[in-house]
């Protein structure tokens, strides 16, 4: 890994990939081909960029048996432990509406709704991705989302992943869909035959998913725009190389673009984890993926001090960022920018990824800065309530009047002026 003294001005961030020309292109030519032919797109392109020939576009019930047969009990009973926690975390984000009364008799308030629906979308492609379900789907369950559809491109044979049919399952999601890529996110903003649209998209995806909810943003609401994986480590002396190493992989083999940053005030810890990470690199399955993110964003950084090192967390703000010195604790309230904070020796960014409850989609790409994990206020609305009293209005009418005709609004003001004049 490289490794670099700390500048003035430290960034990561990279532009948000727009994708070429020619991918855009793809993506519109995609939409504009649901839009106009519905099913019979979906069934096209999924056979044309799946190479799965389907008889029909939603699971079956006996679909979902058979992916029963194929899971072990033990991996169930892990799930349904991971949702326990999950649902948990969540419940304590809900809002709650309210209202209060003034002294006047107006009334003022806010009405909180849930979404009347919602479409996940679920990677498919090299891996089945169980965890993306319940970090989607479990939220808006918590907010009161009553249809919850969820989209997931097919294997060659037709079928999708056992893992991901008994999670979707177990979390009492009916309506799946056996579509992906951009043609899933159209279908599910749009609509065809077989899919009714939805209010929002939310899910993790490639280039032409991400371009595509892009696109479709504006006609249904979406979660976020999503980057590669990132992982910054601050450690002191007293980080445990091998630890740090294999969290830093931990990221690196999601994606070639995917970052592993260690920022350290120890030198000695920096040349530990630079040997430590090969060692364990050359072990990995998926080690030419993660070889080329550590080649190409790999750093270690070598801070003066731990105020210095805070500092530089801060500019990067990561999407995860652990905290592995002898007081993590400490650190935690002058952290101002990062999605997730894993505190401690033990809190290993996977155990957020899969089991802890704190939800796993964050934001990337130094958007930390303004934004938030993904959490059940993502699928409600709030409305506001203004009941305003007669003896209100008398007594501010004139200042509403005023205001609106200061903003050269005539009719606003006239709307009040009458009614005071009818109270004369």
């Amino acid at each position: 890994m490289r490794m670099v003294k700390v500048e003035a001005s430290v960034s990561l961030r990279r532009d948000l990939d727009t994708g070429t020309e020619m991918q855009r292109d793809a993506v519109e030519n995609i939409i504009t081909q649901v839009i106009e032919q519905g099913d019979h797109a979906l069934y096209t392109l999924t056979k044309t960029l799946d190479g799965a020939e389907l008889d029909q576009l939603r699971v079956t019930e006996a679909e979902m048996e058979a992916a029963y047969a194929q899971m072990d009990e033990e991996l169930i009973e892990a799930l349904r432990e991971a949702m326990t926690n999950i649902r948990d975390f969540h419940q304590r984000q809900l809002r709650q509406s309210w209202l209060t009364t003034k002294e006047d008799g107006t009334i003022l308030g806010q009405q909180i709704t849930a979404l009347d629906s919602v479409g996940v979308y679920v990677p498919g492609g090299k891996a089945a991705y169980p965890s993306s379900i319940m970090m989607n789907v479990i939220p808006a369950q918590v907010a009161g989302v009553k249809r919850i559809v969820m989209v997931s491109p097919p294997q060659a044979d037709g079928s999708l992943p056992a893992g991901v049919l008994v999670t979707a399952s177990e979390l009492g999601v009916k309506e799946i869909y056996k579509v992906g890529g951009a043609q899933a996110v159209a279908a599910l903003a749009y609509g065809t035959e077989s899919i009714t649209p939805v209010d929002k998209i939310t899910g993790p995806g490639n280039i032409y998913v991400a371009l595509a909810k892009r696109a479709v943003f504006g006609k249904v609401d979406i979660d976020m725009i999503a980057g590669p994986s990132e992982i910054v480590v601050l450690a002191d002396e007293s980080g445990d190389p091998a630890y740090i190493a294999a969290d830093l992989l931990s990221q690196a083999e999601h994606d070639e673009r995917a970052s592993a940053v260690l920022v350290t005030t120890s030198n000695e810890l920096a040349e530990q984890v630079s040997v430590e990470v090969e060692k364990q690199l050359a072990l990995l399955p998926r080690k030419d993926i993660a070889a080329a993110s550590i080649r190409d964003y790999g750093v270690i950084y070598i801070a003066r001090d731990i105020a210095e090192a805070v500092h530089v967390v801060n500019e990067l703000a990561p999407e995860h960022l652990e905290l592995l010195t002898k007081e993590p604790m400490n650190l935690v309230g002058k952290i101002r920018h990062a999605g997730a904070i894993f505190v401690g020796a033990y809190s290993s960014e996977p155990v957020g990824d899969y089991f802890a409850g704190p939800n796993h989609v964050l934001p990337t790409n130094g958007t930390a800065r303004f934004s938030s994990p993904l959490n059940v206020d993502d699928f409600i609305k709030k409305s506001s309530i203004i009941a305003y009293s007669k003896e209100a209005l008398e007594a501010n009418g004139s200042k509403i009047s005023a205001l609106a005709r200061l903003e050269g609004l005539e009719a606003h003001a006239r709307a009040i002026d009458i009614r005071l004049e009818g109270n004369k």
